[in-house]
């Protein structure tokens, strides 16, 4: 089979495509066929290295077999069943995240855990599944679990147009928030479309002086400081970070933010990814794909994700 492979740290450069052997499932997991994959900033932050602390997991000096292939999100149908597989079975259309069950999802073939996957709904395309798992949950935790999100709260989203961003306004406004998405120029009309009230747009305001207040903060870019959070935030309000702005950003916020101030940490999960499955099988949530890709274009798809241009979700087509 086809995959993706990294043998050092660097850049998109160090991506190239070879030829492996097929895996085969073990007892308690399914070959799954990928039909698509989607990059998202953990892979270039695994592909480089950085921050330094995450080499504590992916490997000190090169990556370690596990994480030489990139992709955490997969799309696909099951091929052929482990002896103690016991919900799913061949044919089946599934999608789910599986960086703590391997990584690897830039291949054509893959075998996950049957706890890691949910079926996918009919109603949307392997291209629109895999762009859910990391970004759609990592949203889903950031708004419900750690922001406490509330029926007419108060939502600021700052990064409200990329792939986390994109699934942030929607799922904000599902749970009956009142939402202002942060953006440039350029995504304003597709911030209002995902259910953002109002827009900011950071190129012409600065976000950090206005008067407003909001019950909760999601920063999907973090490029705001302990300050401004605590100034933009209500006096019982809480914030959810996942964007990730530097070694500062992370001691002020993760680590002197106290209660209401938090780096967002999680474990996918099938309970919660079926959660995901729901709303997208209901409309309540939606995919938004900027641009796709082969297999072979991952170095540039990978560059595109890096350069914070993305509108929603990029993705690779098996």
């Amino acid at each position: 089979m086809r995959t993706i492979k990294i043998d050092r740290y660097g850049g998109p450069e160090e991506i190239y495509v070879t030829e492996v052997d097929k895996p085969t499932p073990a007892n308690h997991e399914v070959l799954v066929k990928l039909k698509a994959a989607a990059v998202n900033p953990l892979d270039w932050h695994v592909m480089r290295g950085t921050p330094y602390f995450m080499r504590a997991l992916t490997g000190i000096l090169k990556p370690k077999q596990q994480f030489q292939t990139l992709g955490a999100d997969v799309a696909g149908v099951v091929e052929e069943l482990g002896r103690d597989v016991s919900n799913l079975k061949v044919g089946d259309a599934v999608f789910g995240d599986i960086f703590n069950y391997g990584y690897g999802a830039l291949a054509e073939y893959v075998c996950v855990p049957e706890e890691a996957l949910v079926l996918k709904p009919e109603n949307i395309n392997f291209e629109e599944a895999a762009g859910v798992p990391v970004a759609a949950l990592t949203a889903y935790h950031g708004l419900n679990k750690f922001g406490k999100i509330k029926p007419g709260s108060e939502v600021l989203i700052n990064g409200a147009s990329g792939g986390v961003g994109t699934f942030a306004v929607q799922l904000a406004k599902y749970y009956g928030a009142n939402v202002t998405g942060v953006c440039s120029t350029r995504n304003i009309d597709l911030v209002k479309d995902c259910g953002a009230e109002d827009v900011l747009d950071y190129t012409e305001q600065d976000i950090k002086s206005q008067d407003r207040k909001y019950d909760l903060i999601f920063d999907a870019v973090g490029n705001l400081s302990l300050s401004d959070y605590k100034s933009l935030l209500t006096e019982n309000g809480n914030c959810a970070v996942v964007g990730f702005g530097g070694m500062s950003h992370l001691i002020g916020a993760g680590l002197l933010g106290g209660k209401r101030i938090k780096m967002v940490d999680f474990k996918a999960n099938q309970k919660d990814l079926q959660v995901m499955a729901d709303l997208l099988e209901s409309h309540d949530i939606s995919t938004v794909i900027d641009r796709t890709y082969s297999l072979e274009e991952t170095v540039e798809a990978i560059r595109y994700l890096e350069s914070s241009r993305a509108r929603g979700k990029v993705i690779i087509l098996l």
